[in-house]
């Protein structure tokens, strides 16, 4: 199983992007993740359509080829950051071309305070309405104070989020195959 994940973050010691990383070490059998950087499209610009940057091009291609996705979400000012946003917006376009079409995906995100990024994962959510995106609904990986459980090294430490996070990866397969 082909899953494409990507990060909401392009900080460099980013706390999500470590989630992500973690997430590579417990990938069930069968399943392979790979990360793609969304930092390298541009902003999204309805004038570029007809001649799609090759990064778009690129990232679109390898959305499509997914069996699933995931996504790792920061929350910035009670939603999900603007590149993330942005990524989804080059994704789905042009119009009738939207490479997030039927797609399987799980949801997960860090931030240092208490909610652990549930209004933006919640707000990704409302988008997945509009993109026909299926986000498996449990678990939810929210991780609350998430700066206590990342090293200074960029590993993850805590075992309950750990577990979370492995729980969610083994239920994506399960989520992703029902809907084959």
């Amino acid at each position: 199983m082909k899953v494409v994940a990507f990060t909401g973050s392009l900080r460099k010691g980013s706390f999500n992007a470590a989630l992500l990383r973690a997430a590579q070490n417990f990938v069930p059998s069968g399943m392979e993740i790979e990360i793609l950087d969304i930092g390298v499209l541009p902003l999204f610009n309805q004038d570029l359509e007809a001649s799609l940057p090759q990064t778009v091009v690129d990232f679109k291609a390898k959305v499509k080829a997914a069996d699933a996705i995931l996504i790792v979400t920061p929350e910035f000012n009670y939603s999900m950051p603007g590149v993330l946003k942005n990524a989804l917006d080059w994704g789905s376009r042009p119009y009738g071309d939207n490479s997030f079409d039927d797609k399987p995906a799980a949801i997960m995100g860090g931030s240092m305070g208490m909610t652990g990024t549930a209004r933006a994962q919640y707000h990704l959510r409302q988008t997945f309405v509009f993109l026909n995106v299926h986000a498996l609904n449990r678990p939810e990986v929210m991780v609350p104070m998430v700066h206590e459980k990342i090293d200074k090294d960029g590993n993850l430490t805590d075992k309950m989020t750990s577990d979370k996070i492995k729980e969610l990866l083994e239920a994506l397969v399960v989520w992703t195959n029902r809907l084959k």
